[in-house]
């Protein structure tokens, strides 16, 4: 009997060692796809205010230190055309809309605090 359970045993250690290397190659594999992924982005402003150009300025440095060359950053004045603002029911500005890659996420206020942008757009873990 020992000597099944002890059999049983190293079954269930090799197959939990299969499934932990599974796990490692799909973390892997996630994570050479994160660097090639595509990103849309939108910006939502209020006017051609101070902080909306500091907004516009901070998100278009941060795009270019992580997405270089993988992003559309579409910048869109509420005062002006609001006809996006119907389809992503923008209630403050200035507002950043992580389209793609999925899920979609939202980060509303102030765009001078770095890491609030980049744990919102989820680059950097909580």
């Amino acid at each position: 009997m020992r000597a099944l359970d002890k059999a049983g045993i190293r079954q269930e250690r090799k197959a939990a060692k299969k499934e932990q290397g599974d796990d490692t190659e799909y973390f892997e594999r996630t994570l050479a796809k994160r660097k090639t992924e595509q990103y849309v982005l939108r910006l939502y402003i209020a006017g051609n205010n101070s902080r909306s150009q500091i907004a516009v300025r901070r998100v278009r440095k941060i795009c270019e230190d992580y997405f270089a060359g993988r992003y559309d950053l579409e910048v869109i004045d509420i005062c002006h055309d609001q006809s996006k603002n119907l389809i992503d029911l923008v209630h403050a500005a200035p507002t950043l809309i992580r389209k793609l890659p999925l899920p979609l996420r939202r980060i509303v206020g102030d765009m001078t605090r770095k890491e609030k942008v980049l744990v919102g757009l989820d680059i950097i873990p909580r």
